[in-house]
């Protein structure tokens, strides 16, 4: 049986750890099912994102009316966007393959592992042992327990992204961040779209103003139900069909479809791992338990990622995978910070949000908040935003910035600003020493900031 220093699990944020420990000298392990790179890379951010920004491109065309600009749409080459996304995420893949065939003191195992006793993992038939140990080995797509479903042959945000053909109507299960950001893909692309949302709005861990303005403005392009619960699936033909019935009235819909994608939300790979053979305790949901410091129930074992659940985005993971290799060396430990963690739903219109909600805050401080329409600055006038807005959310006492939400156009650059200063620690105040162009889109935060009013319920 192999022995190394450093056991990574997942080849996503896990490869930082491997490129530090390897940086430090030591005996490194990375076991990885595939695709190499993690989901990220392969499955989620940059895959969408690469398939997304030609949809932002024909909505502005089509939006292009309002102001005066009389344009249209000649063809789309589905099949074109689909194959450039692809080689562009291999040529990515081959960069890491051949980084790691030339990185001294690394063994890469391709394939499924799993722990079989404390620190020791089998993969492809071998037993690996690891003095310490960081599991990244992220999720996977939750599948709900429909009736009919498991019988036919669904999408997902993974099995998605092989389409050659463009679907000509697709119904999806789920609106949450997946959901919207392929339901306005397909429907750039020409899909006849519908989405059937559980809960009572989309994209619900927003805040509420954010989700309606969503629902509103997608709504113009697909079908949406709320509030409604999928209740069976059923394949005739070359068509699918969705019956779904309202929470509320309890009035059955009917939806037909060329094909389902499933976007329900995501499951951890920890199943998959046997973590409990290690001594790797996980919540009821599955996800591995961490405290603040990364660390697992099981000494020298750390996790981090999608697989513990706090918050699953690339970004996250990155700082994550920081702090644990931080804390598993002697020296004094840090606590994860999780402040100002920042996320961007790349639907149309834009999100962005950072920190607190309204509800969340208000449990806590007392809070003072502000609006921002998106017209309310010279630029936003000029591009007719009419409804887009900004809100923010501060702490009455101390003037830190507790949340800030944006929905409309470069919401995900927009927000880098009050990121900074949560980061940072800063008083709100602080957004004002700095001069913003004028008339330039990130008057916006400071005019939003201008707003503060206490809330009156």
């Amino acid at each position: 049986m192999k022995k190394y220093d450093v056991l990574v699990i997942g080849s996503g944020a896990g490869m930082g750890v491997a490129s530090d420990a390897l940086e430090n000298g030591l005996k490194v392990a990375v076991v990885d099912k595939g695709p190499l790179g993690g989901t990220c890379l392969n499955l989620g951010c940059i895959p969408s994102k690469l398939l997304i920004f030609p949809s932002d491109r024909v909505a502005e065309i089509e939006n292009s009316k309002k102001l005066g600009v009389e344009a249209s749409i000649t063809k789309i080459r589905f099949r074109e966007i689909m194959e450039r996304m692809r080689s562009s995420i291999a040529e990515d893949r081959e960069h890491m393959r051949e980084g790691i065939k030339h990185a001294k003191k690394l063994d890469f195992y391709d394939g499924t592992g799993y722990f079989v006793e404390d620190y020791t993992i089998s993969v492809n038939g071998k037993k690996i042992f690891g003095e310490k140990i960081f599991i990244a080995a992220g999720a996977r797509p939750l599948i709900p327990n429909v009736k009919g479903l498991e019988e036919i042959e669904y999408l997902t945000n993974e099995s998605i992204l092989e389409l050659d053909e463009l679907p000509k109507s697709v119904v999806i299960l789920g609106g949450g961040y997946i959901a919207c950001e392929f339901g306005h893909f397909l429907a750039g692309m020409g899909s006849e779209v519908t989405i059937i949302q559980r809960n009572v709005r989309l994209v619900a861990n927003e805040e509420p103003e954010v989700s309606e303005l969503l629902l509103k403005e997608m709504s113009k392009r697909m079908k949406i139900y709320t509030n409604t619960e999928v209740i069976e699936a059923a394949q005739n033909g070359d068509q699918f069909k969705i019956i779904g019935k309202e929470r509320g009235s309890g009035d059955i819909i009917e939806v037909t479809a060329e094909k389902i994608l499933v976007a329900g939300g995501r499951v951890p790979n920890s199943d998959l791992l046997k973590v409990q053979n290690t001594g790797v305790q996980t919540d009821s949901r599955g996800y591995i338990k961490v405290n603040d410091y990364l660390e697992t129930s099981k000494e020298n074992i750390w996790a981090f990622g999608d697989i513990i659940g706090k918050y699953m985005f690339r970004h996250s993971a990155n700082k994550e995978a920081v702090y644990a290799w931080h804390n598993s060396l002697r020296g004094k430990r840090l606590p994860m910070e999780y402040t100002a963690i920042p996320h961007a739903v790349f639907s149309y219109p834009e999100i962005a949000s950072v920190g607190m909600t309204e509800n969340e805050a208000k449990k806590k401080h007392k809070i003072l908040v502000g609006y921002s329409k998106y017209n309310s600055v010279a630029k936003g006038i000029a591009m007719l935003e009419e409804e887009t807005f900004a809100k923010a959310i501060v702490d009455k006492e101390s003037g830190k910035i507790l949340g800030f939400h944006i929905i409309g156009p470069y919401a995900s650059i927009l927000i880098q600003e009050v990121i900074n200063v949560m980061a940072n620690n800063m008083n709100f105040k602080s957004i004002f020493k700095g001069m913003h162009i004028h008339p330039a889109l990130p008057e916006l935060i400071p005019s939003t900031l201008a707003n503060l009013r206490e809330r009156k319920d």
